[in-house]
């Protein structure tokens, strides 16, 4: 007897034969199918898809070489093997033929019980051993897709229910994942193979519970299996109703850990409950790498918003409103910033943009910003600050570039001067609206002389200046958007804040920082 029976398809057109080859594997715990011929006996493989062939080599319709070649060549039925017997061709030559088109054992009659059996149980061992390792090599693939996915997920629930639908796909059975998201409640996913992914209700202290029966407060991994009573208590509100094998992962101590587990009917194997802990532990460190960047994100518009005035000054005659907006995706700080400086009897108007995203954007930044406060404080001269603004970043950081455009206004008059390092030019908007004239060359390339446009801006005009964020999208030309931003200019309105939040959802969420100053000239 074997370890394991096996359906075995025994074929040869003489029925006594296969009356004495059926009963040797019936003896040996197999079970037999017969068939008659060649054609009936790929018709049967096809359908049934038997463990093992036993086919004699000649038949009157089909050779069992032929036989056996279809059977190999047909990628569903590629891997299961075949034993030829022959009474006829038995020499080396013929068994070497055999062979090489595509049978896995050539038996000659006579043949001894114990030699056949003996045979039949060595190329099911060989087949079996095969078909683990090919079983494997396909979890271990989907394995990786798993985890990728995992990796991509675009938020934490859907990080969840990657993980609980990867769970149950990969091993066949009904699954569940517990994890804490950053600065958030306990959250569980459920899934059943070929199912969506669904949240399902549960206790806070559900993961603390599982980490007293298992884990404790150490860092690590730890497989366990829990009956369903048990898993009852633990987890009250849970539909489970067989035992229940998990992993609890914990990357570092004093970290919440997460949870991945299976019902199982039986026990899961030890290759099922290594890929249970792999995968467990590949949920952990995307779990980890989501918590982190959440927290980078929160400490980037932290610092990000307290490099940005904390209040915009009141000035008769003048309406201001700013706006902005990190990038969705972009977990670094950037160097988009506005400055709005009362002036005795003037407004200076500052809108900026320092190349890249980094803390070292950042930092040249707020240099630039201090610079042009500092510039300010004994006299006014918008092209004089602007030259040491391009004089402070080529000393202290050369290879970095920024566009600034500068706005020096007096709101009783409306009398203001224009001057642009490399910026997009101010959108002036009263009746109809229009860009002005483009500037000088950006800031840190080369020592500029600033030129100073002055303009008369009438009561009720309104004045636009946004940095390139706003309006950069990879699949649209520039200019483009800069009309598409025009024309909401032609309809500003009364309402500036309302103005500045309709020309934002405009362009939707975007891949870059946008920092918007919005100004109006009023009545006194």
């Amino acid at each position: 007897m074997i370890d394991a029976a096996a359906t075995v398809l025994v074929v040869d057109d003489v029925p006594t034969k296969r009356y004495i080859l059926a009963s040797w594997l019936r003896r040996a715990g197999h079970r037999v199918v017969e068939a008659g011929g060649g054609e009936e006996a790929l018709a049967v493989v096809d359908a049934l898809r038997p463990d093992l062939v036993v086919l004699d080599v000649r038949m009157p319709d089909l050779s069992g070489i032929e036989v056996c070649e279809k059977i190999k060549a047909n990628p569903r039925t590629a891997s299961i093997p075949v034993i030829q017997v022959s009474g006829n061709a038995i020499t080396p030559a013929d068994r070497a033929e055999g062979l090489e088109r595509g049978a896995d054992a050539y038996l000659s009659e006579p043949i001894q019980p114990d030699e056949f059996t003996a045979t039949v149980r060595a190329t099911l061992r060989y087949y079996r051993a095969r078909q683990r390792a090919e079983r494997m090599a396909e979890r271990l693939s989907e394995l990786a897709e798993i985890t990728l996915a995992m990796n991509e997920a675009e938020d934490f629930e859907r990080l969840l229910a990657v993980a609980a639908e990867g769970c149950s796909r990969l091993l066949e059975r009904y699954s569940r994942v517990l994890a804490v998201p950053p600065g958030g409640r306990l959250r569980r996913f459920a899934a059943r193979p070929g199912e969506p992914a669904a949240p399902r209700p549960v206790h806070p202290d559900t993961l603390e519970r599982l980490s007293t029966i298992s884990i404790g407060e150490s860092a690590g991994v730890r497989i366990f299996e829990i009956d369903n009573e048990t898993w009852a208590r633990v987890v009250p509100d849970s539909d489970v109703v067989a035992r229940v094998s998990g992993v609890l992962c914990r990357t570092k101590t004093g970290r919440s850990p997460v949870f991945l587990g299976v019902e199982t009917g039986s026990p899961l194997g030890g290759e099922e409950l290594s890929l249970l802990r792999q995968l467990g532990q590949a949920l952990a460190l995307a779990v980890d790498a989501a918590r982190a960047y959440a927290e980078e994100h929160t400490i980037s518009l932290t610092l990000q918003r307290s490099l940005l005035p904390a209040e915009i000054p009141r000035t008769p005659g003048l309406l201001v409103s700013v706006r902005y907006r990190p990038a969705v995706d972009n977990v670094e700080v950037g160097g988009d910033f506005y400055e709005v400086l009362s002036l005795g009897d003037r407004v200076l108007v500052a809108l900026g943009d320092v190349q890249g995203h980094s803390l070292q954007a950042a930092t040249v930044m707020a240099e630039l910003r201090n610079a042009l406060r500092a510039s300010v404080i004994d006299a006014v001269d918008p092209a004089r600050s602007m030259a040491l603004l391009n004089a402070v970043l080529r000393r202290y950081h050369p290879g970095m570039t920024a566009t600034v455009c500068l706005m020096l206004i007096d709101p009783a008059t409306g009398e203001t001067e224009i001057v642009n390092a490399g910026h997009i030019p101010p959108l002036l908007a009263g009746k109809g609206a229009v860009y002005h004239r483009f500037g000088n060359l950006l800031l840190g390339v080369a020592d500029e002389q600033y030129r100073v446009d002055r303009v008369r801006l009438p009561e009720d005009a309104t004045v636009l200046l946004f940095t390139d964020g706003l309006i950069e999208d990879r699949d649209k030309l520039l200019d483009e958007s800069l009309e598409v931003a025009r024309q909401q200019a032609e309809g500003v309105g009364d309402d500036l804040e309302a103005f500045c939040d309709r020309l934002i959802a405009t362009f939707g969420a975007r891949e870059d920082d946008v920092a918007l100053v919005a100004l109006r000239r009023v009545p006194f």
